[in-house]
């Protein structure tokens, strides 16, 4: 079954190795064009792992489409956005993407098992001022958008864990990929640490939507369950 579930996810994990690996290699093809096609492909993911639930889990989907939708936009902003400084409109667009998430992982719409937050996600608290007075005071006039971003962004990883640990491993790694996108763009930094820029990213994104699809199939069998019984 899990091999099965892991169908829908083949054209994202292709595209995802494709662009690193292409990125890695400093190809053309290792910028825009297979980047776009990193959240279109998890949409379709997602869209495909749940087409066959009656009744189809709406509005936590929607809110997982709308949280891709704004990381796509993100991942394209300076391509879609040539005229705006490309970093703030990351942050705006990553920033509703991260919103999207919040309400999922908070509502938890279609769940009737989210769990409680853990004591330990409290280090996302930590890891929120730390990081603020590492890259702030490099920040200029970003500061406040950055503070509202992290927050937002400590936000999801914290509240991913109430969809078990699969999605609260989703979380972190989102969350380590934007920390470093702030150390690149705010200080100087090893080569080294852009590398893990991407990786970490497409491992985050995947895993919150394979781990969320795969939560939303279990509460699903055990309603049809219940109703059979």
């Amino acid at each position: 079954m899990r091999a099965k579930a892991l169908i829908p996810f083949i054209p994202y994990i292709a595209v995802s190795v494709l662009h690193v690996v292409l990125g890695l290699m400093d190809h053309p093809l290792g910028g825009f064009a297979t980047k776009q096609l990193l959240m279109a492909t998890l949409a379709l993911a997602a869209v495909w792992a749940t087409w066959d639930l009656r009744p189809w889990p709406r509005p936590a989907m929607v809110l997982v489409l709308v949280a891709l939708t704004g990381s796509w936009i993100g991942d394209g902003a300076g391509l879609l956005f040539p005229g705006l400084p490309t970093l703030s409109m990351m942050i705006l667009f990553f920033g509703i993407a991260h919103l999207a998430y919040i309400v999922l992982f908070w509502k938890a719409p279609g769940i009737a098992d989210a769990r409680r937050v853990p004591l330990w996600a409290g280090v996302y608290v930590i890891w929120w001022i730390v990081t603020l007075s590492i890259v702030g005071p490099h920040a200029g006039g970003l500061l406040v958008p950055l503070a509202i971003y992290g927050i937002v962004l400590g936000g999801t990883a914290a509240l991913s864990t109430r969809f078990g640990a699969l999605v609260a491993c989703g979380g972190a790694f989102f969350l380590v990929s934007d920390t470093l996108i702030a150390l690149r763009e705010f200080m100087e930094v090893p080569g080294w640490v852009d590398d893990f820029v991407m990786p970490t990213y497409e491992l985050g994104q995947g895993l919150m939507v394979f781990g969320a699809v795969a939560v939303l199939r279990r509460n699903a069998r055990a309603v049809a369950g219940a109703g059979r019984a």
